[in-house]
């Protein structure tokens, strides 16, 4: 349920909605990067934390308001284009997107603009490149997915955390995949909103994550299922180095 300005809410839900942000309720702008090659599983814990949050409009944002197909097959309409969005976001996320897309100038542009105006900054996998083709990374300590972890080091971050959750820097918050989405955006709305408001989105999600099969980690799986990810994903990879580290020289020094 997302407590947004524009969105046309069931009468099923109206007085949940309005008892989560009374009238007058300031207005808290959340906006999330999406666009081709996006993984809904990285912003949907964003999505879902800020939404049961008071005053939060959130924002889909991409280029145009024409359907992006998320991957695997998840299609989606963006609610704001780049030339709409607000001059200043309470918090801007990114969850990974395809290199395609976070090799894209002008995407990087948008992201070094909206990125050094915004209160709170949330990267989940390898969103967090895109963030450091940005030169928002420089001298940071950060995560990210597992094999992404050696590049952030070429896009400036100072310290390239390997276990754990998530990496706190100032009002950098950056994360591993899908989970961490809802540990960022949970830490975030602590801090920008209160424990009080905190608390309730993470009762309301029941935030309480009992991995069936063990954690999603190479200790747990083994060697052969490690590596086997590690080959499928390895060009990828690759591909998000062609453009972002010459992005990052130029955007480090802007």
């Amino acid at each position: 349920m997302v407590q947004n300005t524009n969105s046309n809410q069931l009468k099923s839900y109206q007085s949940f909605a309005q008892g989560i942000s009374p009238a007058g309720t300031p207005l808290f702008n959340v906006g999330i990067l999406i666009g081709p090659g996006f993984l809904p599983m990285d912003m949907a814990g964003v999505h879902a934390v800020f939404g049961f949050c008071p005053g939060v409009e959130i924002h889909l944002i991409w280029k145009s308001l024409d359907l992006v197909e998320g991957f695997p097959s998840w299609w989606t309409k963006p609610t704001t284009t780049f030339a709409d969005c607000p001059d200043v976001l309470d918090v801007f996320a990114i969850p990974m997107l395809a290199p395609e897309t976070v090799n894209d100038p002008e995407v990087i542009a948008f992201v070094a603009e909206k990125g050094r105006k915004a209160k709170y900054l949330i990267g989940v996998c390898n969103g967090v490149v895109l963030f450091g083709a940005a030169g928002l990374l420089k001298g940071k300590r950060v995560t990210t997915s597992l094999n992404s972890l050696p590049l952030l080091k070429k896009l400036g971050a100072a310290e390239v955390v390997t276990t754990g959750g998530v990496a706190v820097d100032g009002n950098l918050y950056t994360a591993r995949p899908s989970i961490g989405s809802f540990e960022a955006a949970l830490l975030v709305a602590d801090k920008a909103l209160g424990r009080k408001a905190a608390q309730l989105a993470n009762l309301v999600i029941e935030y309480d994550p009992i991995p069936p099969l063990g954690p999603g980690t190479v200790a747990n799986v083994g060697k052969e299922i490690a590596d086997h990810y590690e080959g499928l994903i390895a060009d990828i990879i690759n591909d998000y180095s062609v453009g972002t580290i010459p992005a990052y020289q130029k955007w480090a020094t802007a």
